[in-house]
């Protein structure tokens, strides 16, 4: 009995990688790129500061503000996906469907920064809903119990050597 539980904890981990070994690594490497989003500037803008801590600007002046910034592609409203409001750094960010981000300041106006964000691309790479919708909870999900299953296995690999060591030392019989 403890020879089959032994010998399908083996197949499962070596199995179980060799299946979710693309994904997983997708998900490592974004991942990673989603821990550096704040540091890096090619994968998220870093946010600016603006002249005060009370929005004054009205709605059309914000609309104004990012038309004036051709590359964002933002001539309506229809074309904004997102406005984050950031009273502590005085800001409006408005994102695109462009993926492109302008940030305003929310007292005078000005355009203070308007770069592309790489971060949403990377962060639906992530978890699976790029692919496509199924691929998040059809893929992704069961890549995930896999690897988890892949982590307990291991600890249990691990820690066998050890245990059978440990019982010869006192005498007993592993089964």
């Amino acid at each position: 009995m403890f020879w089959r539980w032994r010998n399908f904890v083996r197949q499962f981990h070596r199995y179980g990688a060799i299946l979710v070994a693309l994904p997983f690594l997708l998900v490592i490497c974004t991942g990673i790129l989603l821990l550096l989003k704040k540091e890096v500037a090619w994968i998220q803008p870093p946010s600016a500061k603006g002249t005060a801590k009370v929005p004054t600007i009205s709605w059309e002046a914000i609309l104004e503000a990012v038309r004036s910034r051709p590359e964002a592609r933002m001539e309506s409203w229809d074309d904004i996906q997102r406005l984050d409001i950031q009273p502590k750094r005085g800001i409006i960010k408005v994102q695109g469907k462009s993926s492109w981000e302008v940030q305003v300041d929310f007292q005078t106006g000005k355009v203070l920064v308007a770069q592309y964000r790489r971060s949403d691309l990377i962060e639906s790479l992530h978890d699976g809903s790029w692919f496509h919708d199924w691929a998040k909870l059809g893929l992704f999900l069961p890549c995930g119990l896999i690897v988890l299953g892949l982590w307990m296995t291991g600890i249990y690999l691990f820690f066998l050597p050890l245990c059978v060591k440990w019982a010869r030392k006192a005498g007993k019989r592993v089964s």
